[in-house]
């Protein structure tokens, strides 16, 4: 169970990250509701991965959560906010994410 908590923090930290690219170009009151869901999503994902740590060693829980919010941050950075998808930048990527894979195997 507390994997998937964890799974869902990391998650949560793709949300913050989200969120601060979306305040980058509001205004005004929507500027406002974006920095209010950035400090939900950062709240949920620290609350979260202090609550997967009790089971989940601590050096293997907080590279997985780093992880997951940059597998996630760099794959919204190229759906919404227009980023490069090279081929050095997705393969990276790919490495991070079995990096992730084999830390949870380990």
């Amino acid at each position: 169970m507390d994997w998937m908590i964890l799974i869902t923090a990391g998650l949560f930290e793709t949300g913050f990250a989200f969120c601060m690219g979306k305040m980058k170009e509001a205004k005004g009151l929507r500027h406002a509701l974006w920095c209010g869901g950035f400090v939900v999503c950062l709240a949920l994902s620290m609350m979260l991965l202090a609550t997967a740590t009790r089971t989940i060693p601590i050096g293997t829980a907080y590279p997985v959560w780093t992880g997951i919010g940059a597998v996630g941050t760099v794959l919204l950075g190229i759906a919404v906010f227009g980023d490069r998808a090279t081929a050095a930048r997705l393969f990276f990527i790919t490495t991070l994410i079995i990096s992730i894979i084999g830390l949870k195997t380990v």
